[in-house]
């Protein structure tokens, strides 16, 4: 995953606003494969812990991964999980992150799903264009580097 600029954090906020407006959806994550939250927008009960939720989602999404290459796919590109109160849709960006969105009863999946496709194609350039830019290493200075060996070295004994 490429390290975010503030301008890559700004498109990817901006395309979950777009998404959950349109979608009447109440929470959307964009989660990175491993499972750490890359961006997140709306509401979500305060006992839900977004953190710990889109752990959760990345795993489940591995293991339909597995799933679908037991019936002879590469990857199912989403996965839907429907409850009394809350529904779940998760969605493929890439080969490296997903789209997680919460959703109840003011909403349907059609529509979930239908706006999902734009927001996944607008996520998905976000990310593009972020791992496209040059990663360039911060520069401690010789500052940082200079006096580093006086930290590691051997305390001297004197007798």
């Amino acid at each position: 995953m490429p390290i975010l600029t503030f301008e890559a954090a700004e498109g990817l906020l901006k395309a979950l606003e777009d998404f959950l407006d349109k979608s009447d959806a109440s929470f959307a994550l964009i989660i990175e494969r491993g499972g750490s939250i890359l961006s997140q927008h709306g509401k979500i009960p305060t006992t839900t812990d977004p953190t710990i939720l889109s752990a959760l989602a990345a795993g489940s999404f591995a293991a339909t991964r597995e799933v679908a290459l037991r019936v002879g796919e590469t990857e199912f590109s989403a996965l839907h999980q429907q409850g009394r109160q809350s529904h779940v849709l998760m969605s493929a960006i890439n080969d490296d992150a997903m789209l997680m969105t919460v959703f109840g009863p003011k909403t349907t999946l059609g529509l979930v799903r239908f706006y999902s496709v734009s927001a996944v194609k607008q996520i998905a350039a976000v990310l593009r264009q972020a791992c496209e830019q040059p990663q360039i290493p911060i520069d401690l200075g010789s500052e940082a580097t200079d006096d580093s060996h006086d930290v590691f070295e051997e305390p001297s004994r004197h007798a």
